[in-house]
């Protein structure tokens, strides 16, 4: 089976939680016999032609130079590269800026899409983009062959709005099982007595807010903020707020690092407010945190009663001087665990993807 994943920055990760599962994706379906094709940003920083056995195929990508607009060409490029390759599947991760390319994908493909979250949700875009959102994910309702979404949210919006059926699979996550306090000592941080953030640095991710709450309660633990501060936003917040309680590690992308921290943080805030079940959020459960997070649909059906809840900064002050003690809090801890044994083990969500391919090719 050959199968193209499109849609990502590329791997191995060097971004967030998309090309994390991308990259847990490719490798995982390659151990099950697949020959797997995963497309990267010309400037990626990884330049090897394989990963892990996985072929790794750059493509010029200006966004660096245009801005957003180049993201467009990236996938254009990429989907233009898909037609000489011949592939069994392709997956297209997302179709923010892919979806007008819908009609030129290879239509002796299987073509299935990862509808991600509401992308038109998110603040940071004007409303003729967020109008431009709807649409393109109209598109790729249009031209997909089959549909996955990350969230029983999602699959009901799509089945209710577009009366298609899609898979729901979520994320997935190893559980760490061997942390290391000697990882600690070079961030000066003592176990469990620093917070923690790892987020994009977007405004719907309520990083703003989780800041603001730190500052109100009566904590001395430092906030960690781990994500890339090269956006407009990222600065900003950096120049507002960086300081010895508040701060800013910038990009992250070691996972054993990243669970390490989770695992010794006192609260992980976790802000995501619009995509479906998040990556990084499955592996804060799989690594033993205690999870404040936003209240909303997406993650209140990941996390059910095993996590504080935030809407405002107050909310965040509260949890923090009132329901931060980890003795106190273990049946939530263990809950999550116990979650992710059982629902999203990275295992699992590789086999139900490769069962979905297998399906489809077999219908075909």
């Amino acid at each position: 089976m050959k199968i193209g994943i499109l849609g990502t920055r590329g791997i191995p990760n060097n971004y967030g939680g998309f090309e994390q599962f991308a990259e847990y994706l490719s490798t995982n379906l390659v151990e099950r016999g697949c020959d797997v094709y995963v497309y990267n940003s010309h400037n990626h920083p990884y330049q090897e032609k394989t990963f892990n056995n996985v072929n790794i195929i750059h493509k010029y990508d200006p966004e660096h130079r245009i801005g957003t607009a180049g993201q467009f060409i990236y996938d254009l490029n990429c989907i233009l590269d898909s037609y000489k390759r011949k592939f069994d599947i392709i997956l297209q991760l997302g179709y923010t800026s892919s979806s007008v390319w819908g009609w030129l994908l290879p239509r002796k493909s299987i073509i299935i899409y990862n509808m991600d979250g509401f992308e038109w949700q998110r603040s940071k875009y004007s409303p003729k983009v967020q109008k431009f959102l709807k649409f393109a994910e109209r598109l790729a309702v249009k031209y997909s062959d089959y549909m996955v979404s990350d969230s029983p949210v999602i699959e009901e919006y799509i089945r209710e709005k577009y009366g298609k059926q899609s898979y729901y699979i979520p994320y997935g996550a190893e559980v760490f099982q061997n942390p290391d306090l000697n990882l600690l000592n070079s961030y000066n941080i003592k176990p469990y007595k620093y917070n923690l953030v790892i987020a994009r640095m977007e405004p719907e991710n309520n990083i703003e807010p989780i800041i603001e709450g730190v500052l109100k309660s009566k904590t001395k633990n430092p906030l960690l903020i781990i994500g890339s501060l090269k956006n407009d936003y990222g600065k900003y917040l950096f120049s507002k707020y960086n300081s010895d309680l508040i701060r800013f590690l910038g990009g992250i992308y070691d996972i054993n690092l990243l669970n390490n921290l989770r695992n010794f943080c006192c609260i992980y805030f976790h802000g995501h407010s619009v995509g479906g079940t998040n990556p990084s959020l499955i592996e804060a459960m799989a690594s033993s945190a205690l999870i404040c997070a936003s209240n909303n649909e997406f993650n209140r059906n990941v996390l059910n009663g095993n996590a504080f809840y935030f809407k405002n900064s107050d909310d965040v002050s509260y949890v923090i001087n009132n329901g931060s003690e980890r003795k106190k809090n273990l049946d939530k801890i263990n809950g999550n665990k116990i979650e992710v044994e059982e629902k999203y083990l990275i295992n699992d969500i590789i086999d139900q993807y490769h069962q979905v391919f297998v399906e489809s090719i077999s219908k075909k």
